[in-house]
């Protein structure tokens, strides 16, 4: 059976992501997308160039799925799905306003990138690690991951990215410098 050809569309959106000026705060990756979600994906993974211990700061994937014919729950023929998780301190960590903090971080960032969407939803998660043996020497770690989906409402994603890619840098503490424009 023959592949359909890939819709224009899905073209506009992948050469989207590539022309948006890029986060000089975050480091991006393409990397193979999840199958069987949509008929065309693409993912991204992200990590901020500033590091800890040997770990980014912050990382996280962005995930385009598109299906022309439309999914439940998407309204409309794209969905992003995107995911990022860094480390916190234990006093962010302990405060009863976190999770809807983050939230509230994704929408704004979504809206002074200017990236049209609707339907989002997600989930604010806390992971409290303790190391022991070897690595007693890390101590005990705060990590906060937020899982978002939305829909965006035109094929150019660019602005969606430049979004998710400036909430990683703020969810780290990190202020964003300046941004390249892709060559």
């Amino acid at each position: 059976m023959t592949q359909p050809p890939v819709p224009e569309d899905f073209l506009t959106a992948l050469l989207s992501l590539r022309e948006q000026a890029r986060n000089s705060e975050v480091e991006l990756e393409e990397v193979p997308p999840p199958r069987r979600l949509a008929p065309w994906t693409a993912a991204i993974a992200l990590r901020t160039v500033r590091e800890e211990h040997g770990q980014p700061l912050a990382s996280g994937r962005f995930v385009v799925l598109h299906d022309p014919a439309e999914q439940i729950g998407w309204n409309g023929t794209f969905r992003l799905v995107a995911q990022l998780r860094t480390q916190i301190d234990s006093e962010m960590g302990s405060d009863p306003l976190l999770g809807e903090a983050l939230w509230a971080f994704a929408g704004e960032s979504l809206d002074e990138a200017g990236a049209g969407y609707h339907d989002l939803t997600g989930t604010v998660t806390r992971e409290f690690s303790e190391s022991f043996g070897g690595l007693e020497l890390r101590g005990a770690v705060l990590h906060a991951e937020l899982r978002a989906s939305w829909t965006p409402v035109t094929p150019w994603l660019g602005e969606h990215l430049r979004a998710w890619s400036d909430l990683m840098c703020r969810a780290s503490g990190i202020t964003p410098r300046h941004y390249l424009e892709e060559a």
